[in-house]
């Protein structure tokens, strides 16, 4: 008993000692860590104000948005990183900093394959911030994705759909994806198919429908953009028309949707003054002799509005019936 009375009481001290030693420890290191402390916040907002500096900068020179937002987030966290291993060094604890150094090289290669598709996507960011098939606000296709950039980081790109969403695609699949851009150049050709009648003369129709784009001041035409009709198909009813027209996409949201509508309006109403005739679908309807009866009825187009032959009829029987009786 008096045994294990004495083991618990050196257990004790020790244990005592112990931390009267981490105290102590605590206490003479304090001021470092203090240091440290101040080291990352002064190094953070350095950090941030040279990242802005630099973005400037670069956005000046190259007026290029994305890759100086890109560079100006890199140059951030390099010297983030940078503060931290001085704090460190600052605090005393500069074999930890070397530890951080050798453990990150050390798993750098299992973190590769635990992480492959967050370093293709860090990898393909670095190479889009550099060479990319569009700018800011630039309205493209990729994939099944369509609407414009609004951003590029480091791991994904943001595309603005036109019905509101934010789209966020992986910066692999931008960099290995066709990428449509509509807006590179400004200019876009529309089409759309148009039908007149069988009897209808085509070249004078032709000329009718060049005439109405003339005249929408959207619409452009010049030597490298040239606005044609063609005769597409001949219909069951009609002859189709296929009418092509370029106009401006810096802003595709808006002014090409609006220019296509303002075209295919005006046209219609062109053809229609011009005396074209724009006929519906002809159904035709064959008899074979054998059918005995044919459940068709033909309407009096000259019965009052709302009423049918058949219920003419029925009126002008019921008042005989009157007079009869």
């Amino acid at each position: 008993m008096n045994l294990f009375y004495l083991l618990s009481l050196i257990q004790i001290e020790e244990v005592t000692t112990s931390f009267e030693n981490f105290y102590h420890d605590f206490i003479d290191q304090l001021p470092g860590i203090g240091l440290a402390l101040i080291i990352i916040v002064l190094g953070s907002l350095i950090a941030k104000v040279i990242s802005n500096f630099a973005r400037k900068r670069i956005l000046g020179r190259t007026e290029d948005p994305l890759m100086s937002r890109f560079l100006g987030q890199a140059i951030k966290y390099i010297l983030i990183v940078i503060a931290i291993m001085i704090a460190l060094r600052a605090a005393g604890l500069g074999s930890i900093a070397g530890g951080i150094l050798t453990a990150a090289g050390a798993s750098a290669v299992v973190l590769g394959f635990a992480f492959k598709d967050i370093g293709q996507n860090f990898i393909a960011g670095i190479i889009l911030a550099f060479n990319r098939p569009f700018n800011i606000d630039n309205t493209v296709e990729i994939g099944e994705n369509f609407g414009k950039v609004k951003a590029l980081d480091f791991r994904y790109t943001k595309l603005k759909t036109f019905n509101g969403k934010d789209v966020y695609i992986p910066n692999a699949d931008v960099l290995t994806k066709p990428v449509t851009n509509y807006t590179e150049d400004g200019f876009y050709r529309w089409d759309f198919v148009i039908g007149i009648a069988y009897e209808d003369n085509i070249e004078g129709a032709k000329k009718v429908v060049l005439e109405a784009l003339r005249s929408e001041p959207t619409v452009i035409e010049d030597d490298a953009h040239e606005n044609f009709v063609i005769e597409e198909e001949l219909a069951t009813s009609t002859v189709n028309l296929k009418v092509f027209f370029w106009v401006d996409t810096k802003d595709f949201r808006k002014n090409a949707l609006v220019t296509k509508g303002n075209v295919v309006r005006m046209v219609k109403e062109a053809l229609e003054e011009a005396g074209y005739y724009m006929p519906a679908d002809i159904q035709e309807i064959k008899l074979y002799g054998g059918e005995r009866e044919f459940p068709v009825r033909i309407a009096d187009m000259s019965a009052p509005e709302g009423k049918s032959q058949m219920d003419k009829n029925k009126e002008k029987k019921s008042l005989k019936k009157g007079e009869a009786s």
